[in-house]
């Protein structure tokens, strides 16, 4: 297996290790199967290495993440900020988890930019912002975090199979973060998952924990989305918008929507689909997919505050939603002529 990192780099973070008592993980806000696995299959090496950590997120996390082994300990930022914030200022080192940038992580990142604690990245998001950052783990062409972890203890071990604990939300994260390996997957990927599943994980539980425990009102939800996709044939674009009136109406909780925007993506001829949803927060938040080699990356950078990968990437907009909508439609133009040149 190809070597992500250097043997220095590598030195430099078991030095690190060896020195940090008190150790912190963080990931960020929203956090997705990507997140949560990393974080978590990462505090578990250290636990097999003897060293304790604390995982703490900005907010709430999907039910459906919540049987991985090791997320009924997560602290949430949200709900315990006193507690949070204490376990930060003690901490003498920081991983910070499938993130580029402490902006990402909203309140939780302001208050972590005040600390003095080494922090160190494990990402594969385009655009890492370097200056929040002690030291870098970030490869972009990497499928996930979760890849990155695992290439990451390889390189420390030299063992080709990690730990059922280790395995198991590595799994996880990998297969969310690539669609259940429709994106974003290479031959070393494959050759990784069957290192895992030799582990002695099982396959068929963690797919049926994740994608067949929905509840009913995320169906529902799933069913009213369906019939609510626009599409604009002429940008091979479709899109689907929902107040937070609308989400309230099935009882929305964190996590239900996760997938939908790829839904449109299966119309014969849409090369981009996106998914506005109005925030509690007040903001608009944006989720966005494309196929071949559109990159919603620049699209969301360029007006949308956001970034990502080139075929998936999340932003935010502070006007009305229906004002967000329009604005959207205002700049397909721009971007008609790649569009239209993009494999499906």
């Amino acid at each position: 297996m190809t070597q992500l990192f250097s043997k220095t780099k590598i030195k430099e973070l078991l030095g690190l290790l060896n020195a940090g008592s008190n150790i912190a993980i963080v990931t960020h806000v929203n956090p997705d199967g990507d997140a949560i696995g990393s974080a978590i299959a990462w505090s578990n090496f250290l636990k097999e290495k003897g060293i304790s950590s604390t995982i703490i997120v900005p907010n709430h996390f999907p039910d459906f993440l919540k049987w991985i082994k090791g997320s009924e300990d997560i602290l949430v930022h949200f709900n315990q900020k006193d507690r949070c914030e204490r376990i930060l200022k003690q901490s003498d080192l920081l991983f910070c988890c499938d993130f580029n940038r402490l902006s990402r992580l909203d309140a939780l990142g302001e208050f972590i930019e005040t600390l003095d604690a080494k922090k160190v990245l494990i990402d594969h998001h385009i655009g890492v912002e370097e200056k929040d950052f002690s030291m870098v783990f970030s490869k972009v062409p990497i499928s996930s975090t979760c890849e990155i972890v695992y290439r990451i203890i390889r390189q420390i071990t030299g063992k080709k199979h990690v730990s059922p604990q280790i395995a198991e939300p590595l799994y996880a994260g990998i297969m969310t973060d690539t669609g259940a390996y429709t994106h974003s997957c290479s031959p070393e990927l494959f050759r990784i998952v069957a290192d895992l599943m030799e582990s002695g994980i099982s396959r068929e539980k963690i797919h049926s924990e994740v994608y067949s425990s929905f509840s009913v009102n995320r169906m529902r939800l799933m069913g009213y989305c369906i019939n609510r996709i626009e599409v604009l044939p002429e940008y091979r674009t479709a899109y689907i918008s929902l107040t937070r009136e609308e989400l309230e109406k099935f009882q929305f909780e964190p996590g239900d929507t996760e997938g939908f925007v790829n839904i449109p993506l299966n119309i014969r001829d849409v090369v981009l689909s996106v998914f506005f949803t109005e925030s509690r927060e007040g903001f608009i938040k944006l989720s966005l997919r494309s196929v071949g080699e559109f990159s919603v990356d620049g699209m969301s950078r360029k007006y949308f505050n956001g970034g990502g990968h080139r075929n998936a990437s999340g932003g935010k907009s502070f006007v009305s939603l229906d004002e967000t909508v329009s604005f959207f439609k205002s700049i397909l133009p721009e971007f008609k002529d790649e569009l239209a040149a993009a494999e499906n």
